[in-house]
């Protein structure tokens, strides 16, 4: 399997997301940018989620459908051709970081999948059923991870 170079000039792999990003900041999803997917990909879907959540993984942004030929997208902004679902703030598009104050920082991993061919998923999919669907039929993938601290 090929691996697909996700980056973000917002902040590097394993640093700090700024306060902008977040979701009592201005809660604007970051800019990302990714090449390496395979030419025969039917789609992108990109998730954000938290593994360090205290109710277990909480999915910040669910993405499906993106053009699989885009290489990025501008902050605050849907990738090209892609359908935002809702998250686990109960809300359609990004929800930025938000662990409970206090916490040590959370890590908000940023996974970009080339899949073989378009996924289904509920409208509101919680990780864990992103996961399943993705794991299945994806050709390549590609992980960011930032951090945030309250």
């Amino acid at each position: 399997m090929t691996d697909i170079d996700l980056k973000s000039n917002a902040f590097n792999d394993h640093s700090f997301i700024t306060r902008r990003y977040a979701y009592e900041g201005e809660n604007v999803s970051p800019p990302l940018r990714w090449s390496g997917a395979p030419d025969d990909a039917a789609e992108l879907v990109l998730l954000c989620e938290d593994p360090d959540a205290p109710s277990g993984t909480f999915a910040h942004w669910v993405v499906v459908g993106i053009d699989p030929h885009s290489d990025g997208v501008e902050a605050g902004q849907v990738p090209a051709g892609g359908t935002e679902l809702v998250n686990g703030f109960g809300e359609q598009g990004w929800g930025g970081p938000h662990p409970p104050p206090g916490d040590e920082a959370h890590r908000y991993v940023f996974r970009l999948y080339a899949l073989s061919e378009p996924c289904v998923l509920p409208d509101a999919p919680n990780a864990a059923e992103v996961h399943q669907v993705v794991d299945e039929q994806q050709l390549a993938s590609g992980t960011l991870v930032g951090l945030y601290q309250r």
